[in-house]
């Protein structure tokens, strides 16, 4: 019983650490070794390649941003005449829909699809794909700020016709004295940027962000109306079909992080609920001689992020408190310290939510707050989604001013 114990936390060990670090280590040299046997002469990526675009924004009730988006999406640098600016406002009451009315004679190419009844995002994305006549459609969320060369850094991939999702980067504006809250979200994805930048050129990323990501209009199917998380399903399928998702990181995506931590969890569990729905959906992606290197990154980068370790770590806490008074093949001593050094992390962890309400920045404290916090939005996720998901359609959080 205690050699079962014992193997059972140095394997759970090595979960944590796969999942976190061990991937991205691993995929890093997978990426090196790759390298080497490349043909080392430049790839040349055609800047000047312009096919039309439609942008669509799904927008409800965003009078607070709306103005600043339509100011920011036509500065964008791109021939008007290729691109095509579509906002979704079914159902607002705010006055969105209005004000984009009143303001579409002074815009060229601008579209509006309006209704009285809200559906939800992934309905309005359904609808306003049919309405798409451009060879590329781009999704990009309404409070977020796209950078001037956005489309030309995106629509350059699509030349490669194995190509049939292209992801952009997100990024999270913070200010020097932002809360836990929101500093943990952006060191969360600057590794996350990071880990796709190696996903991209082993094989394919395996998920884009809502944010900012563009398919080819004609590889788009429609997403059943309760997904929660609909970038993750669409490009999944796409690169299910033997498409790659590139990773395109000088386009980008910036919004302001979750005004609270209740917020920032409200946002997270709904996230971990989408993740356990998608991963039913798209259960044949574990077949590994079908899909290949799809499925170990599919594997490595998301499911064992939802699905394994974050139930790994409160096992690990009492299966370490079971062997420090057995008798183990390794010094006691080693699993006593290692007892105490997580005791003492989520401590750090507990001290971290306690100075996050008071929006007190201490960075020593980011790393695990945000991780603990991570992975008990996950635990929770879980329950939610085997508790019944219901509607898809998401429930607005407050976002930092």
């Amino acid at each position: 019983m205690n050699t079962f114990l014992e193997v059972s936390f140095w394997f759970i060990i090595f979960l944590v650490f796969y999942t976190y670090i061990g991937y991205g280590i691993l995929v890093w040299v997978l990426v090196k070794i790759k390298n080497l046997f490349k043909n080392r002469e430049p790839k040349h990526i055609e800047n000047a390649y312009e096919p039309k675009v439609t942008l669509v924004i799904p927008a409800y009730n965003e009078m607070s941003c709306i103005e600043e988006k339509l100011r920011n999406t036509y500065a964008i640098d791109y021939p008007q005449d290729k691109l095509e600016v579509l906002f979704v406002t079914e159902g607002s009451t705010d006055g969105t829909t209005e004000w984009l009315e009143r303001r579409s004679g002074e815009y060229p190419n601008m579209r509006l699809l309006s209704g009285n009844v809200r559906r939800g995002k992934i309905e309005a994305m359904n609808i306003a794909v049919k309405t798409v006549t451009t060879p590329v459609v781009i999704f990009s969320d309404a409070n977020t700020h796209l950078n001037k060369l956005v489309i030309r850094n995106i629509v350059r991939h699509f030349i490669d016709q194995n190509v049939g999702a292209v992801a952009g980067e997100k990024r999270v504006m913070m200010d020097a004295s932002e809360a836990a809250a929101g500093a943990g979200e952006g060191l969360y994805w600057k590794y996350e940027s990071f880990l796709k930048k190696l996903d991209t050129e082993l094989h394919t990323v395996v998920g884009a962000a809502g944010e900012l990501f563009a398919v080819r209009t004609e590889l788009f199917g429609e997403v059943e109306k309760d997904t929660l998380l609909d970038d993750f399903i669409i490009s999944l399928r796409i690169a299910a079909d033997g498409f790659r998702v590139v990773y395109e990181p000088d386009a980008f995506a910036s919004e302001r992080p979750s005004f609270s931590i209740a917020d920032e969890m409200k946002r997270k569990v709904r996230i971990a609920a989408g993740g356990f729905q998608a991963m039913a959906r798209l259960m044949p992606l574990l077949n590994i001689f079908k899909y290949g290197w799809l499925s170990f990154q599919y594997v490595s980068h998301r499911a064992m992020r939802w699905a394994v370790t974050p139930f790994c770590l409160p096992l690990l806490v009492v299966i370490n408190s079971l062997l420090i008074n057995q008798n183990t093949f390794l010094d006691n001593r080693i699993y006593q310290l290692l007892l105490a050094g997580q005791f003492l992390f989520y401590a750090l962890s507990v001290l971290g939510y306690y100075l996050e309400s008071r929006k007190i920045r201490v960075k020593l404290l980011f790393v695990p707050f945000y991780f603990s916090f991570m992975n008990y939005c996950a635990i929770k996720g879980y329950f939610r989604y085997r508790n019944g998901i219901g509607s898809g359609i998401w429930e607005k959080v407050n976002r930092a001013a």
